[in-house]
């Protein structure tokens, strides 16, 4: 059984190296931060 795992670990290592696959949760952004608002009101925001 510990054979077949490391073949299938392989195998997903394989794979993930020709055709990787695209997690959005990998490449989460929150969003603009604190110096964005403070170009977007003008300097007025501390």
């Amino acid at each position: 059984m510990a054979f077949r795992r490391h073949i299938r670990d392989f195998a997903f290592a394989l794979r993930e190296f020709i055709a990787p696959t695209y997690r959005p949760e990998r490449h989460y952004m929150r969003g603009p931060g604190p110096a964005c608002a403070r170009r977007a009101a003008g300097g007025r925001y501390a």
